[in-house]
């Protein structure tokens, strides 16, 4: 009984319980067992000690409760832990926050959404900016993160639009071109206006979890105070 406690308290603080209940809920007890399974393995890289130098301790905390995930689960039968999720005796109470992924490849795409989720964040994904335009519009997402370079409308015109229908977005933008003439200067302009941030390309996926949640945490985002390499 103290492990299937352990099991549920562990779940909550590493934001992987609800979306447990909802697969357990949707697709059965073998895919929330390789959900499980997989998070483990995935957020295991994302917290590691050494890839954290600047928040160590918080990463070394999450790296307890993963390598005690790992431990409970190797050691408890697999209907004990389907036990833990069909109960819910832990539920989160805290709404989910919205994250919008705009991004035009399909493998950035999986892996976005994917590694969001895992953090315990809302997600959904566009393939361009028309499709991105409409997901805002139904989804109401607190923060876009956005490919700027995308056929048929790119990320910087996508804001444009967003903006007329919250001029208050939080936004990040990411690419691997921000050095492109003509693009720089209209991205530059965004970041100093607007107080939104960019991440280059390719860029660590522990990079991008921190200054994601630094940035949903501020009350309000000050223009003019943000390197654009930031």
């Amino acid at each position: 009984m103290e492990e299937k406690t352990d099991l549920a308290q562990i779940l909550v603080r590493l934001d992987l319980f609800d979306k447990a209940r909802e697969i357990y809920a949707e697709l059965g007890r073998t895919a929330v067992l390789s959900y499980l399974k997989s998070s483990y393995r995935l957020l295991s890289k994302v917290y590691h000690p050494d890839l954290n130098k600047k928040n160590r301790s918080v990463a070394q905390k999450a790296q307890q409760d993963l390598n005690r995930l790992d431990h409970i689960m190797k050691n408890m039968a697999d209907e004990d832990i389907i036990d833990v999720i069909k109960a819910g005796a832990i539920t989160l109470a805290k709404e989910k926050i919205k994250i919008l992924v705009v991004e035009d490849e399909s493998g950035l795409q999986e892996l976005f959404r994917d590694i969001f989720q895992m953090e315990g964040y809302d997600v959904e994904v566009a393939i361009d900016g028309y499709a991105g335009l409409e997901a805002y519009r139904r989804f109401a997402p607190d923060l876009v993160f956005t490919d700027i370079v995308m056929p048929k409308m790119n990320g910087l015109e996508l804001i444009k639009k967003i903006r007329e229908i919250n001029p208050h977005v939080k936004v990040i933008y990411i690419s691997g071109f921000f050095g492109i003439r003509g693009l720089k200067q209209e991205l530059e302009n965004e970041v100093s206006k607007y107080g939104y941030r960019t991440l280059s390309k390719p860029f660590r996926i522990s990079k991008m979890l921190e200054k994601v949640k630094s940035y949903l945490e501020e009350e309000s985002s000050e223009a003019g105070n943000f390197s654009f390499f930031a």
